[in-house]
């Protein structure tokens, strides 16, 4: 057993693809902290600034938010040049190796040593300097298939909580839809709307700008410098879809940027009153929505309506949101990225029942939601927990933390 640096003991191979198509593995493809690849079949690429590999190599990552991906690649074939390709010697296990570049120390030393700002990164130069305990080569095969089996147990119950997240999701919105649509009520109708079956015999279905008044925003001029000064004005744009994307949240309280009065009178934006519903209607945020917590204005990216007397403003959120898959699938437009026009926008009808009900549903709504989002909270701890086990886990037993062939065979529930 020996403390070494890793560029003793192991090669970063640089060989350049030479333009024939061979199977092709990018950062997408490789799944953080576990060595497994996301995808089935890789795709066939000739892309001449990726790297050769061979299937005694390991593959990590130099890029910081990408530290925890490595994998041992099957077959030979091309990978991204953002991707190391690690080739052991005879003294060590390719998958002792593996395990070495998921550990939490490997990780540390890759985050210590990244430079640079936009994209921090480390390099082989720095990551060869690294140093790692070496135990015979036998027993470096016995941590590995110590490892094999302890993650593989650990990665099952993942697997079940995973899905247990995915159920869970989806019958948050399916309780979602089936409130907004009055589905309690029993003497019901057929509904004129898309994204509808059938909605109760006494409600309305009628187009949204008659119960509302529809505006959107604007950016002012960055070429005025002097606009952007002393930028007090909420602002809302698509970066605020990630506060939204789990549908948690109702109330948009803080903006990212912030406009200033005189950018807000020399533009086409508008301050929007408290209390207004805004949807996102472009790219990746396309189809989100919250209600506006304060006076806010917005970008060009962002249609609002100001409800009037007969709706309520959260009961037209959850409307917006149980509608999201038919916002989405009818009328967005492009492939890369998605854009649903205002003119369609101005065209949407939404159920309408009287304002008690309306309150009603919002409130089965918070109700319900709470209950499952307690449950998926305690699951999705139950899953972070068991990651940070087989992280340390694997960390533990590539330093040499404890003995591997005292503890083969306890299993993960100790």
């Amino acid at each position: 057993m020996s403390l070494v640096r890793i560029k003793s003991v192991v090669r970063n191979i640089v060989e350049k693809a030479d333009g024939e198509p061979r199977p092709f593995i990018g950062l997408e493809d490789v799944e953080s902290g576990t060595g497994r690849l996301l995808v089935g079949d890789l795709p066939l690429k000739a892309a001449d600034d990726s790297l050769l590999h061979q299937p005694s190599d390991v593959l990590f990552s130099k890029l910081r938010p990408y530290l925890a991906k490595s994998y041992c690649p099957r077959e030979p074939g091309t990978a991204t040049g953002e991707l190391l390709v690690l080739r052991p010697g005879t003294e060590v296990d390719r998958r002792f190796l593996l395990y070495v570049t998921l550990s939490n120390a490997w990780i540390e030393w890759a985050n210590t040593t990244a430079y640079g700002t936009k994209m921090p990164r480390t390099s082989w130069e720095l990551m060869a300097e690294y140093r790692t305990w070496l135990p015979p080569l036998e027993e470096q095969r016995r941590i590995a298939e110590f490892l094999d089996a302890e993650t593989a147990c650990i990665d099952k119950f993942v697997s079940v909580l995973t899905k247990e997240l995915r159920l869970f999701a989806e019958r948050r919105s399916a309780g979602v839809a089936h409130l907004v649509a009055g589905g309690d009520t029993t003497e019901r109708r057929p509904s004129k709307l898309e994204w509808l079956t059938n909605v109760p015999a006494h409600w309305e279905e009628v187009r949204l700008g008659l119960v509302s008044r529809m505006g959107s925003g604007h950016t002012p001029s960055r070429n005025k410098p002097e606009w952007w000064v002393d930028c007090t004005i909420p602002w809302v744009t698509t970066g605020e879809v990630s506060q939204l994307r789990n549908d948690r949240i109702e109330d948009l309280v803080d903006t990212r940027e912030k406009i200033s009065e005189i950018g807000l009178a020399n533009s086409a934006a508008e301050l929007h009153p408290k209390g207004t519903v805004f949807l996102c209607r472009t790219a990746a945020s396309a189809g989100y929505s919250g209600v506006m917590g304060l006076d806010m204005a917005t970008s060009q990216d962002i249609v609002t309506w100001t409800c009037g007397p007969r709706l309520n403003p959260y009961y037209l959120l959850w409307c917006l949101r149980a509608m999201r898959p038919d916002l989405l699938g009818r009328l967005a437009m492009g492939s890369t990225h998605k854009t649903i026009y205002v003119p369609d926008l101005q065209m949407l009808r939404v159920p309408l029942p009287p304002m008690n009900e309306q309150l009603r549903i919002v409130d089965a709504i918070r109700k319900q939601n709470r209950r499952l989002d307690t449950l998926v909270d305690k699951v999705t701890r139950q899953r972070e927990l068991l990651a940070e086990r087989r992280q340390a886990l694997i960390t533990a037993a590539v330093t040499g933390e404890f003995d591997v062939s005292a503890a083969s065979g306890r299993g993960i529930e100790e």
